[in-house]
C-alpha cells in the first residue's frame, strides 16, 4: 500500500488565457493551505514559463489581501509555454521545438515542491496531465470563459463574462431602437454557444447564432423581416466566433502555430453584416452595425458568483493535495465539489501533444434552447 506523502510545500501556477476569478481562487488557495494546513505556498510567474525559468513568489496572507475582486491574475499567464514542445533556436539561428520538462520538474525538486496546483484550460490541462505521467504531483483547475471543459458543470469565470455580454447587450439596444438598425454582437466561446445562448438571452437579443446551430442568412433576414413588419424596425443579434452558416464554415481571423490553440477564430459578425445588408437593406433600408466585444469580456471586477466559485474551487484543491489525490482536476457535479483524473478531461493522448477529451457545448435540442425559441428568439436554422 502506497504512503501518503507528508506535504510542507506547495506551488501553483496560473496558464493560457485570463478571467475573472482567477485571483479568487489564488487567495483560496494560499488562505487554506496556510490556515488549514500550515503549508508554505510559492507562486510560478507567468505560467508555465515561469516554471521554467525558476520565475516565482512567495504566497503569503498577506500578498493575497485585497486581490479577490481583480481580474486578472497575480501570477500573469502566457498560453505560448508548452514544455513538452517548446520554442528554442539552435546554435544556427532555426527554430526547433523540444521536450524542456525535465529542466520545469528539477527547479521543482529543488524548491522542495510537494505538489503544484495548475490553473487552466485544454492546452495548460493537457501539460498537467503530462507532468503526472512523468511523477509530479498534479492538481488541476478547470479554467476558461467559455464555460466549455468537460466534466464539470461550470468554470469560474464565465458568469462574469456573461455580465459583460448582458450589458452590451443592453447599450446596444439604444442605439438599435434610436437609429432602427440591426446591431450585431460578436462574442467569444470558440467551438461552445454558451456565451451567446445565454448573454443573448439575458440581454434580450432577438437572433442568436451558435456553432451549434448553422444558420441560413436568409432565416436571420426573415426576422428581421417580421420583426420590422410589426413594427419592431429594430433587430438585435448575438452571434458566437465560432457560428458558421449551413453551406460554410467558421471565420478564422489568424494563425498562431506558437499557441496550444493555433486557430483564432473572429470576424463571423462583421461577414455576417455583409451577407445580410445584402438581403435586408433594398427593403427595409436599415443599416447594420457590428460590436465586437473581444477582450472585455475576459476582465473587469470579478462577480459574486465567480467569487464564490473560485473560493469553492481553490479550496477544494488544497482539500485533494491533503488526501494525495494527484493526476486529477476539481470538478462541480450536481452542486458538489469532486473530482475525475485529468485523462478524463483532456484525453490520453500522447505527451507534448494539445488534446482534449471533447468540449462540454450547447445541446440543440436542450432546455435552455428550447426555452430561448418559446419566447421567440432564434437560430436562424
Amino acid at each position: 500500500m502506497k504512503m501518503k506523502k507528508e506535504i510542507k510545500r506547495i506551488a501553483l501556477l496560473t496558464g493560457g488565457g485570463d478571467c475573472s476569478g482567477l485571483n479568487a481562487v489564488i487567495r483560496a488557495v494560499v488562505k487554506s493551505a496556510i490556515l488549514k494546513y500550515n503549508y508554505e505556498v510559492i507562486g510560478f510567474m507567468g505560467g508555465y514559463h515561469g516554471l521554467y525559468m525558476n520565475d516565482y513568489i512567495k504566497l503569503d496572507l498577506k500578498n493575497v489581501a485585497g486581490i479577490f475582486h481583480q481580474g486578472g491574475t497575480i501570477l500573469k499567464m502566457s498560453n505560448k509555454d508548452n514544455l513538452f514542445n517548446f520554442k528554442t533556436v539552435d546554435d544556427k539561428g532555426k527554430v526547433v521545438y523540444k521536450d524542456v520538462s525535465d529542466v520545469a520538474i528539477e527547479n521543482l525538486k529543488k524548491l522542495n515542491i510537494d505538489a503544484l496546483i495548475i490553473i487552466g484550460g485544454d492546452g495548460t490541462l493537457t501539460s498537467a496531465r503530462d507532468f503526472a505521467r512523468k511523477g509530479v504531483n498534479v492538481v488541476g483547475i478547470p479554467k476558461t470563459i467559455d464555460n466549455d471543459v468537460p466534466a464539470t458543470e461550470i468554470t469560474f469565470g464565465y458568469r462574469t463574462a456573461l455580465d459583460h455580454i448582458m450589458l452590451s447587450l443592453d447599450a446596444l439596444h439604444t442605439t438599435a431602437y434610436s437609429h432602427d438598425r440591426v446591431m450585431i454582437l460578436e462574442v467569444m466561446g470558440r467551438n461552445a454557444g454558451w456565451l451567446a445562448l445565454e448573454g443573448g438571452i439575458a440581454g434580450s437579443a432577438d437572433v442568436i447564432l451558435i456553432p451549434e446551430i448553422p444558420y441560413d442568412i436568409n432565416s436571420v433576414a426573415k426576422t428581421v423581416f417580421d420583426r420590422y413588419n410589426r413594427g419592431s424596425k429594430f433587430t438585435i443579434i448575438c452571434v458566437s466566433e465560432g457560428a458558421k452558416p449551413v453551406d460554410g464554415d467558421v471565420t478564422i481571423k489568424a494563425i498562431d502555430k506558437d499557441s496550444p490553440d493555433s486557430i483564432k477564430l473572429g470576424g463571423v459578425g462583421d461577414i455576417l453584416a455583409a451577407k445580410l445588408e445584402k438581403v435586408i437593406k433594398p427593403v427595409t433600408g436599415q443599416d447594420i452595425r457590428v460590436t465586437t466585444l473581444g477582450y472585455i469580456q475576459r476582465g473587469g471586477v470579478t462577480n459574486t458568483f465567480d467569487r464564490v466559485l473560485g473560493t469553492k474551487y481553490g479550496a477544494y484543491s488544497v482539500d485533494m493535495i491533503a488526501r494525495n489525490e494527484f493526476g486529477r482536476m476539481v470538478i462541480i457535479q450536481n452542486d458538489r465539489m469532486d473530482s475525475v483524473r485529468i485523462e478524463e478531461v483532456v484525453g490520453s493522448g500522447k505527451t507534448g501533444q494539445t488534446s482534449s477529451g471533447g468540449a462540454r457545448i450547447v445541446n440543440p435540442h436542450g432546455d435552455l434552447v428550447n426555452a430561448a425559441r418559446d419566447i421567440g428568439i432564434t437560430f436562424g436554422d
